[in-house]
């Protein structure tokens, strides 16, 4: 039975997705027994390449993310799939709509595909997303891909969390560089225009190439030089060339000591990001509504109210 940390900690580094899926699950419901897990297996991760794939809605991102999961396990290689879903109004759950269109995968031992919900965080990730990466990095998964929701303008998140991050356009979306809008394209490591079966698929190529000249002339050390890649995954066609991109970008990152350096960089935030929320939660508990409230009603301005509550935590940690 999978009850305690070390328990699925071992199993988990052993690879069994029963114990991977228990600790995702704990993480997500921010169970104390999830951070017992990753205690114990952190020191084994930082090997696996994460991949984020991104872009608007109606994009193809899990048709994508389909193909190219085939086309890994073809050259041999273990992929662990984060489906960031919209979370269910009533349960806080994922809807697990990307887990369905996958499902040809559901019974091949070298996939784990696991849905989170957003639960309405902004950004399209999931807050337990980066911990259900180390937990698929500590299994033994070459390829980590996280697939986001999709919510626009927000997706930048994806950037802070991935190695490579691909970003995904389609012709006929009205504006087929909406993708671009949230600086995804000085982000961007490779782009994507799928669904080029489509009519204006020239049109929104010709638009790409044109942004990604206009970042080379802006970016003064552009090492990489970014590709723009033809997809129609619904026809499974250009997953080959892409996942050649992916493992040449690793490639490169490996060279230039860049793939250890956005490890580190993720791990940080990772910790930041655990601090932001433990002290924001410590003050409020503090402070009580009664400071919201009187912003709310105007009576004090956001920043004096910041001041209110940091000072509060602060006498109360020299109290203590």
């Amino acid at each position: 039975m999978l009850r305690t940390p070390a328990e699925v900690a071992r199993r988990l580094l052993a690879g069994e997705v029963a114990a991977g899926a228990r600790a995702i699950r704990w993480l997500d419901d921010r169970d104390p027994r999830g951070a017992e897990v990753l205690s114990l297996i952190y020191p084994q991760t930082g090997r696996a390449q994460v991949v984020g794939v991104t872009g608007p809605p109606g994009a193809g991102k899990s048709t994508l993310t389909d193909v190219l999961v085939a086309e890994w396990r073809k050259r041999g290689q273990r992929v662990g799939v984060i489906a960031v879903d919209p979370s269910s109004p009533f349960t806080g759950g994922a809807i697990l709509g990307d887990r369905v269109r996958m499902s040809r995968h559901a019974l091949d031992p070298g996939v784990f595909i696991r849905s989170l919900g957003t639960r309405g965080q902004a950004g399209g990730l999931s807050r337990s997303t980066q911990d259900a990466c180390l937990i698929f990095d500590a299994m033994g998964y070459d390829i980590v891909l996280v697939e986001t929701v999709g919510v626009g303008q927000d997706e930048i998140d994806v950037v802070n969390l991935a190695h490579t991050t691909v970003i995904v356009a389609v012709p006929g979306l009205g504006d087929e560089i909406q993708a671009v809008k949230a600086g995804l394209m000085e982000a961007g490591d490779i782009f994507v225009v799928n669904k080029a079966d489509r009519d204006g698929y020239d049109a929104t190529h010709r638009q790409m190439e044109l942004m990604l000249h206009l970042r080379a002339q802006a970016v003064a050390d552009l090492r990489w030089d970014v590709p723009l890649l033809r997809a129609a995954a619904a026809k499974g066609e250009g997953a080959e060339a892409i996942v050649d991109a992916i493992a040449a970008h690793r490639s490169f990152l490996k060279q230039e000591g860049d793939f250890a350096n956005r490890s580190r960089l993720r791990a940080r935030e990772q910790v930041l990001s655990l601090v932001r929320d433990a002290l924001a939660a410590r003050a409020l508990a503090m402070s009580g509504d009664a400071i919201l409230q009187q912003v709310e009603m105007r009576r004090l301005d956001p920043y004096a109210a910041a001041d209110r509550i940091l000072s509060a935590l602060s006498e109360k940690s020299a109290a203590a």
